[in-house]
């Protein structure tokens, strides 16, 4: 079956970016656990459900233990984690390890990947080749939105932090506001199951603020929320 959906997208439609859909890019039949993760990072290397493939190095799946006990959602991957194909191992991502060490929270009892699995981004006019990061528009985002829920399917984490307000919009709907419920934890239903969810601000906005020291500080009280949870 699978090698017959393969074929179709081959000699179907020219363009399937158009349709902004990942999900005929996904296994049917993924399985459980890690193996159906292993299954899910490999059929999502020959993801082309959006545009944004074209310009991008490659996926960016999650990366974790299908048994972690915490699963945190960002927004996309950036430059460095483009170029090497994992998740969060830019600067943001070691701000992310640091927070959640200082938290209490465990990186290897924990499951991260972005709402998005592709690299966006722009030349800045002046600066030659350098690539500037640009946030995916709500329809990029709804286009990788199978993907995020295979992967939530897979796993079961006693508390899901929601990096940003684009993960938060990918999971909850346009509607969501980060700086209204960061640092809560409450119980939400999150493709089809309850969650208890901890928002907070993507690791990405300390780097870019005036008085890091300061929003660090925020964001690691909002990561001590989710760590109690798991106490």
């Amino acid at each position: 079956m699978a090698a017959d959906k393969g074929a179709e997208r081959k000699t179907g439609a020219d363009r399937p970016e158009e349709a902004y859909d990942a999900s005929p890019f996904l296994p049917e039949r993924p399985g459980r656990g890690n193996a159906g993760l292993r299954r899910l990072r490999d059929a999502a290397a020959d993801c082309r459900g959006c545009p944004l493939h074209e310009d991008a190095t490659q996926t960016v799946f999650g990366s974790g233990d299908a048994r972690a006990r915490v699963l945190l959602v960002g927004e996309q991957p950036g430059d460095q984690e483009d170029r090497r194909g994992e998740p969060f191992v830019g600067p943001a991502g070691r701000m992310l390890e640091r927070a959640l060490d200082e938290a209490g929270i465990d990186p290897a009892q924990s499951y991260v990947t972005n709402a998005v699995k592709h690299f966006k981004w722009a030349h800045e006019e002046g600066r030659g080749k350098r690539r500037i990061h640009k946030p995916p528009t709500l329809r990029e985002t709804a286009a990788c939105g199978p993907w995020l829920a295979a992967e939530l399917a897979l796993t079961e984490p006693e508390v899901l932090v929601v990096l940003g307000a684009t993960a938060g919009k990918a999971l909850f709907g346009s509607s969501f506001r980060v700086t209204k419920e960061r640092g809560t934890c409450t119980e939400r239903e999150v493709r089809g199951r309850s969650e208890r969810v901890v928002p907070t601000i993507h690791p990405s906005a300390i780097l870019r603020a005036e008085n890091r020291d300061e929003v660090y500080a925020g964001f690691l009280a909002d990561l001590r929320v989710a760590a109690r949870v798991l106490e």
